[in-house]
């Protein structure tokens, strides 16, 4: 798991390193909010460890601009900010947990294990390429913020595809791991070829970015334009 600890007092930030990566994190650290925004910019983190008072750009400022530009990080401020209202207006404007200066190392490390788990289980429900969206656990689906109706069959197609985004699947596979048939004397292939064209039709047909396409003479592939 990798961490951004964006900081100013450098004792603060330098225990927090030291904690956490004792933890067996890795850990990297900013001082100014415009460094910390162009490390967001640039790279990937698991959570981000946000304090509110920076020199240069302040962390309500990128925290504010990360949601809006669609980021889920989860972020847990630190700061001395410790008014109701402070912290009203932390979590309003989208961070995911709050602990005030002065802070015990323990509970630091229990908040982010604690938004890391929440991460994992919302990741977990939920299947996404694109606008297509899928809940593993209502059986929704949309696209563009449509609903799509699928068939039983259909959304176990589309949920097998979309766990194989960018990789092509051969009606084979599909045979044994979605129909789950091994046994047949003949092959599933019209079946399959049957599914995916309702599939498209659903999924495709009123988009200009098809998701779901057919590689001749190996099989298909759900991604974002051409293959």
């Amino acid at each position: 798991m990798r961490l951004l600890v964006v900081e100013d007092e450098h004792k603060v930030a330098n225990a927090l390193r030291e904690g956490l990566e004792g933890e067996g994190y890795e850990v990297v650290v900013e001082h100014t909010g415009e460094d910390a925004f162009y490390r967001l910019n640039t790279e990937r983190f698991d959570l981000i460890l946000l304090d509110l008072m920076l020199p240069g750009r302040d962390g309500l400022q990128i925290l504010i601009t990360l949601r809006q530009r669609g980021v889920k990080t989860p972020v847990l401020i630190l700061t001395a900010r410790d008014t109701l209202e402070d912290r009203v207006m932390g979590l309003n404007s989208g961070a995911d947990d709050y602990l005030v200066k002065p802070f015990a190392f323990a509970e630091v490390v229990a908040r982010i294990r604690a938004l890391l788990r929440r991460g994992r289980v919302a990741e977990a429900r939920r299947l996404a390429a694109g606008d297509l969206e899928m809940d593993l656990v209502s059986r929704k689906v949309t696209r563009g913020g449509r609903t799509v109706e699928l068939t039983a069959r259909e959304f176990e197609l589309l949920e097998y595809l979309l766990r194989h985004e960018d990789q092509v699947v051969s009606r084979e596979t599909l045979g044994r791991d979605v129909w789950r048939e091994t046994a047949r004397s003949t092959t599933l292939d019209n079946v399959i070829d049957v599914h995916i064209a309702r599939l498209r039709r659903k999924v495709d047909v009123d988009w200009p970015v098809k998701l779901i396409h057919t590689i001749r003479g190996i099989g298909f592939v759900l991604r974002e334009g051409e293959p």
